[in-house]
């Protein structure tokens, strides 16, 4: 259990709000607030197991947001607070959350990621190129390495949003602004502050400013040619792992037009799965040779294999 709310606590008797108006309750990564109160209260425990001493609230703030919004995120939680303290008119922060798609060119960093396992120092390590394409890469994009229009895919209403819509398939065009080439998928989102007076929103794309959650890389196994006017046009699933609901299962399927086969799209498909990574450092006598598949992860566990075990 986190002890951030124990050092809220310090902050609160600190700054002289020990008994001011306000209520707050903390659950990880959730807070929310309700005014008429004669004090700050701090509840520590998951939201799920916890019985709070108010029984409606009036708004629930909470940063919530992971990796593709979804990945490693507390909107689950969030849904089930709203359900179980929010006052029928009472109003969340933020409240809305789209995701967008878009296609890009990144040849240089596909070679550096993905086909390096083809040559690793003169071995073949062929076999952990898969492995690798299907594990989303968290990364800054220039705005230059996009080759299409953007495409909204998925909105959600925290007002109204069940927790199965989590579980999604979408459909997705996207228009080349360009001729080039398509070397991966792109995802971020957008937030927006939609119930209050003066709308506030920002967006995680490679055309904001840069934010923590940066964006999400989907390699595909092949290169796509494109020319300007061409659509790719597919399909996004999402859902959450049967074994961890914080990791995401997600399956992209496309087609485009350079695709075709005998004057008829071929649709290819690949499957992603976004979970914490672990390090896989092979050895290979007389040689030691160190490889990450991946480093984007929230924590790491470290294996090693090989003959010098």
């Amino acid at each position: 259990m986190s002890n951030i709310i124990d050092q809220a606590q310090k902050i609160i008797e600190a700054n002289g709000f020990k008994d001011s108006q306000f209520a707050f309750f903390r659950d990880a990564s959730l807070l929310f607030t309700v005014s008429g109160l004669l004090a700050i209260t701090l509840v520590k425990g998951k939201l799920e197991e916890t019985t709070l001493p108010i029984q409606q609230f009036d708004i629930i703030i909470s940063e919530w947001m992971g990796y593709f919004l979804l990945y490693e995120s507390m909107l689950d939680t969030v849904l089930l607070a709203r359900d179980k303290y929010l006052k029928p008119e009472g109003l969340i922060f933020p409240d809305i959350a789209s995701i967008y798609m878009a296609a890009i060119e990144d040849q240089d960093y596909k070679e550096e990621k993905i086909n390096f396992w083809d040559n690793v120092w003169g071995f073949n390590y062929s076999c952990i190129k898969d492995i690798a394409l299907r594990e989303p890469l968290v990364d800054t994009v220039d705005l230059k390495a996009v080759v299409t229009d953007p495409c909204c895919i998925k909105t959600i209403d925290l007002r109204t949003a069940k927790k199965e819509d989590l579980t999604f398939t979408v459909p997705f065009k996207l228009k080349a602004t360009r001729n080039d080439y398509v070397h991966a998928f792109l995802a971020w989102f957008d937030i927006v502050f939609d119930c209050t007076h003066k709308k506030v929103q920002f967006s995680t794309g490679p055309h904001a400013k840069y934010t923590h959650w940066k964006q999400t890389v989907f390699y595909t196994p092949e290169t796509i040619t494109i020319s300007e006017g061409d659509e790719i046009t597919g399909r996004l699933s999402c859902s959450p792992n049967e074994r961890n609901n914080r990791d995401l299962d997600i399956t992209i399927a496309y087609e485009a037009p350079s695709e075709e086969k005998d004057g008829l799209r071929v649709e290819k498909e690949t499957h992603y799965k976004m979970c914490v990574i672990s390090l896989l450092v092979v050895a290979f006598f007389p040689f030691l040779v160190p490889s990450v598949i991946l480093t984007q992860s929230a924590s790491l566990d470290l294996t090693w294999s090989g003959i010098l075990d």
